[in-house]
């Protein structure tokens, strides 16, 4: 496995490199993932056939981590996090009753865990090259999805009683708008950057 991480993530391939202009452009970079995060998670697409619809917000998550390398999509998750903390609806589920802390320590609050575990995988991976090919960034997307559900599914079992029906709550629900979003990353990433290499060619 080519874990070398000295290749660029999609944001390396445009603006500053260094020094004040770099820190403004990964300013700006956090401020806007927080905003697409946010976004996203209110965003729900009906799947034929499912009773449950497609949330994009793994879809942003991923995303976001796979674009902008482990350290800043690091830094843009605990800033959206830290804003969902402090009561503003920016959650998939949370509103104006429900909201802060006391969601995240709801039914949500393993899968805020995995969101995490999600965001380092992928900019890791991204670092070694796995984002430009769609295989790879199959794959990449397979093992942030299985990073958001085992703390999920953990929690949702601690939290409710491993006794009730935790994989019908947590899982099984939403693997067919999992593999729908798996499809759509792993065909993006890639195609992003073959666009960057022909602006550049």
């Amino acid at each position: 496995m080519d874990l070398a991480l000295k290749r660029n993530v999609l944001v390396d391939t445009f603006g500053a490199t260094e020094g004040l202009g770099l820190r403004i452009k990964q300013a700006a970079l956090v401020v806007a993932g927080i905003a697409v995060l946010a976004v996203a998670a209110k965003i729900k697409v009906p799947v034929p056939g499912s009773p449950v619809m497609i949330s994009m917000g793994t879809f942003a998550v991923l995303t976001v981590g796979a674009a902008y390398g482990a350290r800043l999509g690091l830094v843009t998750m605990l800033g959206w996090m830290l804003i969902g903390m402090l009561g503003f609806d920016v959650f998939q589920n949370s509103t104006a009753d429900l909201n802060g802390i006391s969601y995240m320590m709801g039914g949500t609050g393993g899968y805020l865990v995995g969101y995490v575990l999600a965001t380092l995988a992928l900019g890791v991976l991204a670092r070694a090259g796995w984002d430009r090919s769609a295989p790879k960034m199959a794959g990449a997307m397979l093992l942030g999805n299985v990073l958001i559900y085992v703390p999920g599914l953990i929690w949702l079992g601690m939290l409710y009683g491993w006794d009730k029906p935790i994989l019908q709550w947590g899982l099984t629900p939403f693997l067919l708008g999992d593999a729908v979003k798996l499809g759509l990353a792993a065909l993006l990433l890639p195609a992003l950057w073959k666009l960057v290499g022909r602006a550049r060619g």
